[in-house]
């Protein structure tokens, strides 16, 4: 008895060193500790992209009072196509949504959920235009509207291949003209083999 105990003992704590050693370890990671590839947009990536696009919209349109807005009120913003020009699935909310935080964050902006392609609150969208219609009244529409592309291009030569994504906005106002325009060329290259590429 006590032999078949001390086995099952014995069989239990190998069966967990096993289990152990099988199980992969994570780990939160940050900065350069983070994953690249050479062929894919990386988390790093969206946030380099975001983070250019918005300091560019704030020192360039925000800050030196380019909007255009009722009195009192802030600028309505509402984000249109972002057509996705590379050859991986992606969500471009990984842009747009950062955009978005950091401009509403201004005071001077606030984002509509419920108008253009990217219409995101359905709820919301049904009930303003029903209140809209009660009050016999327009919808405000938005006063900006924020659309671009992503563009991939890739080159190889020799054993070095290199990737290219190219993040291209626009903002236009009611009248469709474009008040600004900013991009931001993210390259990143890969030597040897094609492992990660």
């Amino acid at each position: 008895m006590k032999k078949t105990i001390s086995t099952l003992i014995a069989a239990s704590i190998l069966s967990g060193l096993l289990v152990g050693c099988a199980t992969p370890q994570a780990k939160y990671v940050e900065g350069t500790q983070r994953v690249v590839t050479g062929n894919k947009i990386n988390v790093q990536d969206w946030e380099s992209a975001a983070q250019t696009m918005i300091d560019s919209l704030l020192d360039n349109v925000v800050n030196k009072g380019k909007l255009q807005t009722p009195p009192g009120e802030p600028a309505v913003f509402a984000v249109s196509q972002i057509r996705n020009n590379t050859g991986q699935h992606i969500d471009t909310d990984l842009l747009t949504k950062k955009i978005r935080i950091a401009l509403n964050q201004t005071d001077k902006i606030v984002t509509t959920t419920t108008f253009g392609p990217a219409a995101e609150d359905q709820i919301a969208k049904g009930s303003s235009e029903r209140d809209a219609f009660l009050r016999n009244a327009s919808i405000r529409r938005p006063d900006y509207t924020l659309s671009g592309k992503i563009i991939e291009d890739r080159v190889r030569a020799g054993n070095v291949r290199q990737s290219s994504f190219i993040f291209q906005l626009s903002l236009s106002d009611s009248r469709g003209l474009a008040i600004w325009e900013d991009e931001h060329p993210i390259t990143k290259q890969v030597k040897g083999g094609s492992v990660g590429f």
